[in-house]
């Protein structure tokens, strides 16, 4: 059933997931504006951590959460019916107020640990349990949980690599909203819409113009340093793994 009152989605994913990839699938409708991270700058100057470009980001960012709130929760851009909120579960740290949470449509991506790990330590070899989000992503899902009375909407990277139009279609039911082919396919390249992290963070999505089919081949097996941080989060992902649209 299609939703004629705006809809603002927050979609709360970890790192190293295919958040670049959903936000460009929602990109691509035409009803809809997207947002990138809109909490990056407040996470990096609050925590100092070095990530790529962190100045840049924390000079041209909005660093106030307040402010931040205020503009996922206010009007929504180009007059557009749909605001969809690229949001990174690490970033919204234990000072920003969750009261906001009530006036948006929250969604989770999750992604299996290991494939999570093994990606992130291309780019970090030594995560912690904080840094790769998934302890954060179930803390804003039992508070979505209670304040809504009902299991919010979970979807499965794998799944969505699997049969992106099934899982979309599934999501789109779940928020109330039309699905569109538009979802399915995308023009290559970056968007003004992109955060200013994207030259360093998303040279293989700029070369996308669809969903990736997931690899055949056998994953590799998690670092023998990082099972402790593997196992509690291969415990958060089940949890929500159960509550999947499939």
């Amino acid at each position: 059933m299609e939703n004629n009152e705006p809809v603002r989605i927050a979609m709360w994913s970890g790192p190293r997931n295919i958040s670049t990839a959903m936000m460009r699938a929602w990109g691509n409708r035409p009803d809809t504006f997207v947002c990138d991270e809109p909490f990056y700058a407040c996470y990096l100057k609050a925590t100092g951590r070095g990530h790529p470009g962190a100045a840049e980001v924390i000079a041209r960012g909005e660093i106030d959460s307040r402010k931040v709130i205020a503009q996922l929760t206010g009007p929504i851009p180009d007059r557009k019916h749909i605001f969809y909120q690229k949001q990174m579960t690490q970033h919204l740290l234990p000072e920003i107020d969750r009261g906001w949470l009530g006036a948006v449509t929250n969604c989770f991506l999750i992604r299996d640990p290991a494939e999570v790990i093994l990606s992130y330590i291309k780019k970090n070899n030594d995560p912690t349990l904080e840094d790769i989000g998934f302890v954060q992503q179930a803390e804003i899902f039992d508070l979505v949980r209670a304040d809504i009375g009902a299991i919010p909407p979970v979807v499965d990277a794998g799944d969505v690599l699997g049969n992106p139009e099934k899982i979309l279609r599934l999501l789109c039911e779940a928020i109330g909203v039309e699905f569109t082919d538009a979802m399915l396919a995308w023009p290559p390249g970056l968007r003004e819409t992109d955060g200013i992290w994207a030259k360093h963070w998303y040279g293989e999505v700029a070369a996308s113009t669809s969903f990736r089919k997931p690899s055949l081949r056998e994953p590799l097996p998690v670092p023998e340093r990082l099972r402790t941080v593997h196992e509690r989060a291969r415990e958060v992902y089940g949890r929500l793994y159960h509550h999947r649209l499939h």
